[in-house]
């Protein structure tokens, strides 16, 4: 994982955009450090599909000047709340990786991120991974951001040409507060975005599940109004 870099405003980044509070954040920080943004959305079969629609805004009010949804089939592998139905998603705070863990889901978003970028010309990814805030989810770490770093580095032709591509995690190390501080002082419209694992159609959160109460935390902790619609409880 690298340092952060000035860039030049021509210089091309591809930016993982899920349409949630800390893809926001870092589209916005990637723009603010020069970049030229081409944002990723995957449709992985996730239950929260409103996350999509609310990618489609943030990457439109974000400045991205390419946004693209791609299509993976994690629902067909199944074992998280996430993308298998039958399994509920949790509501109250629970010791040990939790269910919403979906398995490989960086991995293989990474990996398309990193397909992009090559055939872009880009040398920067971005990623909003936050270790503090991730539930403990085991790819949102550092130690699994720099590993990717250097597998990218092996398995690119720009690699091996002398010109690794960076994986950037501008959250990795901030608290909940310390993003949303960050993200309202570069102008995100929060209101646009979707966390809630559970979601509906409409993109109103459910106001129980792990994001939302983390969520709802870091709203209060950074002393900015909260702009989520909830569900009628």
């Amino acid at each position: 994982m690298s340092a952060p870099t000035a860039v030049s405003s021509d210089q091309r980044a591809v930016v993982l955009l899920s349409g949630g509070l800390d893809s926001a954040t870092a589209l916005a920080i990637a723009r603010a450090r020069g970049f030229k943004c081409h944002a990723l959305s995957v449709d992985y079969g996730q239950r929260h599909v409103a996350e999509l629609e609310a990618a489609r805004r943030v990457a439109r009010a974000g400045g991205a000047s390419e946004h693209r949804i791609m299509r993976v089939d994690l629902a067909g592998i199944g074992g998280s709340a996430l993308t298998d139905p039958s399994i509920a998603v949790p509501e109250e705070p629970s010791s040990g990786i939790p269910v919403t863990y979906v398995p490989a889901r960086n991995t293989l978003m990474l990996a398309l991120a990193l397909g992009w970028a090559e055939v872009l010309g880009a040398r920067h990814i971005f990623i909003g991974v936050n270790v503090l805030d991730s539930s403990g989810y085991p790819d949102c770490r550092p130690e699994f951001v720099g590993a990717f770093e250097q597998l990218a580095a092996l398995a690119t032709k720009a690699g091996v040409e002398g010109q690794p591509l960076r994986i950037e995690a501008p959250l990795i190390a901030l608290t909940k507060a310390q993003i949303i501080s960050e993200g309202t002082r570069l102008g995100v419209d929060y209101s646009a975005t979707v966390s809630c694992y559970q979601a509906d159609a409409d993109g109103r959160a459910c106001g129980r599940c792990d994001a939302c109460r983390q969520r709802s935390a870091g709203f209060t902790a950074a002393g900015v109004v909260d702009p989520t619609r909830y569900k009628a409880l």
